[in-house]
């Protein structure tokens, strides 16, 4: 039988994913119990496996299709092509500094540091992008142009450039400073952490949400491409009716051409006739973000009026043009 490898996220992401596959009619089990879960679809494989990890196994061709982050998408520089943003386990990469330093930016902490010729310590897990980041400030490219930042690791020491030193974090970052670092590069959520140990977000990097991703190779592969497009459609139906309401109303004869006309949010309804005489049923599908402003137009208008909020909505076509497969 054919198959494709799907590798699900352990942790932070772990529960949005299971609860995104069961609103797109996947039923997963086993998974509290070992990393090899099982799907009721028998042509897909499940593996779960950290996130950091997931880009990179995707791109080396061990699994055809993964749920990560876009962080480590970015992080592990993989060659793999992202499908679908599924927009849950949002965050924020950010760079925080200890609250009570004067400096108001990052840059003004950095000039402060090297102006009295002390190092600048940044700790994180995110090592590529906190490289690129501190070579990308004004201030480092002054002083010390392409040199690269000193990056230290249990296993291995890479850049020569003692004043500018990046130390892999292996989790709870917003403990180093201020004794093990000046400067952490670190995702944010809420924010509450970083407030209870004293430090303040000097500047965000990029935000990041769960992404499907896959690996370029597995598309080329007809069958494989196919099975893929088809689980990409059934969790953006779960992504997009997230967003979206189902509404019914019923409507008189004399008002249709004025609700179609004044709600421009009714877009190719369905419209039906009703059983009784100059009744017609109308019912499509709106943006959430919508309804409190169609109210008043409704309550003019139309009667019975019924909000349903939808389990998938699979807009096949646009799938397609968005993703450009």
């Amino acid at each position: 039988m054919n198959r494709i490898n799907l590798t699900l996220p352990k942790g932070s992401l772990e529960r949005g994913t299971y609860e995104l596959l069961e609103r797109a009619f996947y039923k997963v089990s086993g998974q509290e119990r070992t990393y090899r879960p099982r799907i009721s679809d028998p042509e897909i494989s499940l593996k779960v496996l950290r996130p950091q990890e997931i880009p990179v196994f995707v791109a080396g061709g061990l699994y055809d299709v993964g749920i990560t982050g876009a962080d480590w998408v970015q992080e592990t520089e993989a060659d793999v092509k992202k499908l679908l943003d599924l927009k849950f386990g949002r965050v924020k990469l950010i760079v925080a500094v200890p609250d009570r330093k004067p400096s108001l930016s990052v840059d003004s902490l950095l000039e402060d540091r090297w102006s009295e010729g002390a190092p600048v310590r940044i700790s994180t897990e995110y090592l590529n992008i906190a490289t690129k980041y501190i070579k990308s400030r004004e201030p480092y490219k002054v002083r010390f142009g392409s040199k690269e930042p000193k990056v230290v690791t249990p296993w291995w020491t890479k850049g020569r450039n003692e004043d500018a030193v990046i130390y892999l974090s292996f989790g709870a970052t917003e403990a180093k400073p201020p004794e093990d670092a000046e400067m952490i590069v670190d995702v944010m959520e809420t924010g509450t952490s970083l407030q209870q140990n004293g430090l303040r977000v000097v500047d965000t990097i990029l935000e990041s949400s769960a992404w499907l991703i896959t690996n370029k190779v597995a598309m080329k592969d007809p069958w494989k491409k196919e099975k893929i497009l088809g689980l990409m459609a059934s969790l953006k139906g779960v992504v997009d009716a997230r967003e979206r309401l189902h509404i019914f109303v019923n409507v008189r004869e004399e008002n249709l051409p004025k609700l179609l006309k004044e709600i421009p949010a009714l877009k190719k309804p369905t419209v039906g006739k009703l059983s009784e005489e100059g009744w017609y049923a109308v019912n499509t599908v709106i943006e959430r973000s919508q309804l409190h402003d169609l109210l008043p137009a409704l309550r003019r208008l139309a009667q019975g009026v019924v909000v349903h909020e939808p389990q998938q909505v699979l807009s096949i076509e646009e799938m397609m043009e968005e993703s450009g497969l």
